[in-house]
This record gives structure tokens, C-alpha cells and sequence, in this order.
């Protein structure tokens, strides 16, 4: 849905001045000018624009697509952006279940690279949680890496904890100390097998972002968070925590200011 911005005590300048209003704002992709509407409307498509007596200022709404977006972390992504007024599409295999304004149902794999090219940035929220399925952490992330190779679009991937190195010298990673549960062990590998193979993309502008250790569905949205790096960052209550809501704002932060290109940040609750 396009969104509606109010110009309140500007409606006797809109009705003396239309034609230009309508030829300024039509060529800015509005759908709708009412200048009878106490306060008087207009409706945009892809450009917000604030109006003040006799001049413009428009601000571009960032255009986001998020990639299996019908799972939780996903879902909190889309929601955090929303909020913030970005134009948010959501790609998924099933039926809908976001609050983005846009919906295609669509699987990962029949993506182009047509139905990205008008994107800002693209968040893969990719998971697959069987062992049959577990090599689909690659070939998912390289097929999508593959439709936006060579473009200005940024990729943020969704990743994992268990490769979040334990020491200074990068050899030992979360999932291969002694607690780290055996379960858990092969999804820990494939996402890190995901992870080295986009290390070798050039030609994407990626950046991968790891939750940390304890990572909660239901955690408390608490606004703050720590940004940290390739190695397992503790707050100063020795906790690995995060909620998927805080996770969402280290993300939607991220796209934002648009830094740390072709590197895994990760984020722990402050």
C-alpha cells in the first residue's frame, strides 16, 4: 500500500498553484491528489515527500526485499522496516503471512534476477532445518548471490552463531567447543560451509549477520544491542543473548547506514 502523508495548513497554496502540483508530483509516481481534503492529501507510491509553503523537500524511501519471509526472524525484519517506513516486498513459498506491503509468492530458487533489480538491498532469511535439506544453506545463498551479481543491491544474510570464532587466532569456532550440543552440529556446519562460499563473492555487496549464542523467538524487544564481529562477543552480564526483535533492529540499522560490506558482523543484547 502506498503511503499517505498529510499537508496540513497548505491546502489555499496546493488549490492556487495545482497544475504544478499535479506535474510535480505525478512525474514523482502519485496516485492521488486531493486538494479538497481538510488536511489536504497526497498519496506516493515510491517517494515521500514533506511540502512546505512554496517549496519541496523529498527523502527516498529505501526499497527492501526480504527473502523467505514467512519465518519468525524474517517476519521481525519486515516489521522493524515497515515501521520505519520502508517499501518492503516479501518473497515467499507459502501463503502470506508478513506485514509487508508487498507480497509474491514465489520459491527462492525461481527467483531472477528480474524480480530484484529494484531493490536497495535484499535480506535472505533463508533456514532449513533437516539434514537432507541442510546443503540448500549454499545452493539457496549462491543462487541468490548469482541474480544480484555485478549490481549497487546489498545482500544481508540471516546466519548463524556456531561459526562465531572462540579465539584471537580464528582457529576454533562456537560449535567446536566441548558444550556446544551435538544436534546441533551438522546445521552449525552447513551454514558455515554457506558462509566461507559467500566469502569468495566479489562481486555481491553481502554482509552476513550472526545472532548470538542464545537466540530467542520471544525474547524482550529491549532497542539496544551490541555490534561486534567475527568473534563470540559476551555483554558485561557474560551473556551471548538476543532476542529475534533485537536482531531485527541490529538489521534494519544496518541496511540503513550501509557499512561493513563483504564482512559477518555479529550483534549481542547490550
Amino acid at each position: 500500500m502506498p503511503a499517505q502523508f498529510a499537508a496540513s495548513g497548505n491546502e489555499r497554496w496546493l488549490k492556487n498553484n495545482t497544475a504544478q502540483c499535479a506535474d510535480y508530483f505525478l512525474k514523482k509516481f502519485v496516485v492521488t491528489i486531493d486538494i479538497t481534503a481538510k488536511p489536504c492529501y497526497i498519496v506516493v507510491v515510491t517517494s515521500k515527500v514533506t511540502i512546505k509553503q512554496n517549496q519541496f523537500t523529498e527523502v527516498n524511501i529505501m526499497k527492501l526485499a526480504v527473502v523467505a519471509a514467512n519465518g519468525r526472524t524474517a517476519n521481525k525484519v519486515i516489521d522493524e522496516a515497515v515501521k520505519r517506513g520502508f517499501d518492503v516486498t516479501a518473497f515467499g513459498r507459502g501463503e502470506n503471512n508478513t506485514k509487508a506491503q508487498t507480497y509474491v509468492q514465489k520459491d527462492l530458487f525461481d527467483l531472477t534476477a528480474e524480480d530484484v533489480k529494484d531493490f536497495d538491498a535484499v535480506v535472505d532469511a533463508f533456514g532449513a532445518w533437516t539434514e537432507e535439506t541442510f546443503p540448500l544453506h549454499t545452493t539457496s545463498l549462491m543462487h541468490i548471490c548469482d541474480i544480484l551479481s555485478g549490481t549497487d543491491t546489498r545482500l544481508l544474510v540471516v546466519g548463524g552463531a556456531g561459526s562465531l570464532y572462540v579465539n584471537p587466532e580464528h582457529t576454533m569456532q562456537v560449535s567446536d567447543t566441548p558444550d556446544f550440543p551435538d544436534a546441533f552440529k551438522p546445521l552449525a556446519a552447513a551454514m558455515a560451509a554457506a558462509l566461507e562460499k559467500l566469502r569468495e563473492r566479489k562481486d555481491i555487496k553481502w554482509t552476513y549477520i550472526s545472532p548470538a549464542g542464545d537466540y530467542q523467538a520471544d525474547g524482550e524487544r529491549t532497542g539496544e544491542y551490541i555490534l561486534a564481529g567475527e568473534e563470540l562477543t559476551l555483554n558485561e552480564r557474560g551473556e551471548s543473548i538476543i532476542s529475534y526483535a533485537d536482531y531485527a533492529i541490529a538489521m534494519v540499522d544496518e541496511i540503513e547506514k550501509g557499512g561493513h560490506i563483504q564482512q559477518r558482523i555479529s550483534v549481542v543484547r547490550k
